[in-house]
């Protein structure tokens, strides 16, 4: 079936009950469906019911949208934003940078709040900044270790400690 107002296919199938002159049919594409739903009526069953199918509109556009981001990963774990969806857990500290955008409306709504307003682990694991950098560095050096490299392991091991004490790392020196 055709849309009534253009010559697409028609998605939507709309029958509003008035009582004079009975029951009216309206078939529209997905545009006109919007611009039919958006339209103000005066009659209070008809926003209702406009109301409702411009709800299921938009979780159709919800779901495209939430597909794609699933399909976004953290460059240092490899999470996917599905896994975390499903598993309900981060897999990394810079998984906060990575998806922040995504999960700061999802953390407003459980928390109230952008910001952590309470108690702080004393023995904090630092910033997302040196978490992502600590991950970096093992993984080059499991690689190292992989390519028997072990100078470059035993470099790199250096940097995790002397990150993970706390010092400031010295510039790497330019050959």
């Amino acid at each position: 079936m055709k849309c009534h107002r253009c010559e697409k296919p028609a998605t939507f199938h709309i029958t509003e009950l008035t009582e004079p002159s009975g029951p009216m049919s309206v078939h529209l594409c997905e545009q006109h469906a919007r611009e039919y739903l958006d339209q103000e009526s005066e009659d209070a069953p008809v926003n209702a019911l406009a109301g409702m199918l411009a709800k299921q509109l938009k979780l159709e556009q919800t779901a495209e949208q939430l597909a794609k981001l699933d399909r976004k990963t953290c460059p240092v774990c490899g999470i996917s934003f599905a896994e975390f969806r499903q598993a309900g857990r981060l897999g990394c500290a810079y998984d906060y940078v990575c998806f922040q955008a995504d999960l700061e409306p999802l953390l407003f709504n459980i928390h109230g709040a952008k910001l952590h307003k309470g108690k702080r682990p004393s023995h904090g694991t630092g910033s997302p900044d040196r978490q992502h950098r600590l991950i970096q560095l093992r993984r080059e050096m499991q690689d190292a270790v992989s390519n028997e490299n072990y100078e470059r392991a035993a470099e790199l091991k250096l940097q995790i400690s002397k990150i993970e004490s706390g010092e400031p790392l010295d510039e790497p020196e330019s050959t």
